[in-house]
């Protein structure tokens, strides 16, 4: 069975519902113009990512796993967009207990590298049945 990641995400989307503002026609163009530009949306996905590695690292700390010291070592990867982005994504792929790793991770992580597949190799990706 062939995983269809897009119809995936459609339907996650159309089950939110409508997610346009509540505004008026003439204050929804001024909006659209504002909020429908690349340079936005690079913003708005920066701002997820911050508060992505604000939280695990935060709920980390909390529970003791990574130190002030260890935060430290990370700080240079996090101070620019595409650092963040990269730190971002292994946090989403990991659990706060493998935050442990993330110095020494992190110090090797460079840049995201998008993946070489063939066309006919299947998804990276497990769905795990509980």
């Amino acid at each position: 069975m062939a995983l269809q990641l897009d119809s995936i995400v459609d339907w996650i989307d159309d089950t939110f519902g409508d997610s346009k503002p509540r505004v008026g026609a003439s204050d929804m163009d001024a909006l659209q113009k504002i909020l429908g530009g690349n340079d936005y949306q690079s913003y708005l996905q920066d701002q997820v990512n911050r508060q992505i590695i604000r939280d695990y690292l935060l709920n980390a700390v909390v529970l003791g796993v990574i130190s002030d010291a260890d935060l430290q070592v990370m700080a240079p990867q996090l101070e620019c967009e595409e650092g963040r982005a990269t730190v971002a994504l292994y946090m989403l792929m990991s659990s706060v207990d493998d935050a442990r790793e993330l110095p020494a991770i992190i110090g090797d992580m460079g840049q995201l590298k998008p993946l070489n597949l063939e066309p006919e190799s299947p998804p990276y990706i497990k769905l795990v049945t509980s």
